[in-house]
């Protein structure tokens, strides 16, 4: 089975402050992204359980390079919206630094879940439904692919609706360029 992974841009719900601390939602229940799929509430609780059980921690990485920690999650739960994470950026690493400086000037504002499904099923509409997800890391990532969602770091910015706007058109880009 292959660790997969989900992009997501978020509303003003992921916050940066003091250029290291970061918290908001890694994932949204019921919001279709660009791939077609849907995560249901509590898709994330066993894989949860389980990890504070063996007292291991979901990975904070960079664009899901496992080569790349760059801070760690403190806190990883699910509520009635979706997966909340809040963590530090580690400036004392590199790509930490350099994160955090790419965050506060708006260069990136995504996160990505990178994660093995358990249990799946189609819906009605054919997209499918992720009923139960294996939770390895939440990374910061420069596309994200949950369009309904996006990152306010430090404050919304007026570029913020053509970051928007370059990241739909990029998507759209990737898909066409996948087509035979």
């Amino acid at each position: 089975m292959e660790l997969e992974t989900k992009f997501a841009q978020f509303d003003s719900g992921l916050s940066v402050t003091d250029g290291q601390v970061i918290e908001g939602y890694a994932s949204l229940f019921g919001a279709c992204d660009q791939g077609g799929d849907v995560v249901a509430e509590g898709a994330y609780g066993a894989s949860l359980k389980r990890l504070a059980a063996e007292k291991r921690q979901v990975r904070m990485l960079w664009q899901h390079d496992p080569a790349q920690p760059i801070g760690v999650w403190d806190e990883v739960r699910e509520d009635g919206r979706g997966l909340y994470v809040k963590g530090r950026i580690l400036e004392a690493v590199e790509k930490g630094r350099e994160a955090a400086a790419l965050l506060a000037a708006g260069a990136i504002d995504g996160l990505s879940i990178g994660y093995r499904t358990r249990r799946a099923v189609k819906s009605e509409k054919g997209r499918r439904l992720l009923q139960e997800l294996e939770l390895w890391e939440v990374s910061l990532v420069t596309f994200p692919m949950l369009p309904s969602a996006r990152v306010a770091a430090k404050g919304e910015s007026p570029e913020a609706p053509l970051r928007e706007m370059a990241a739909v058109f990029e998507a759209a880009r990737q898909e066409i360029a996948r087509k035979p």
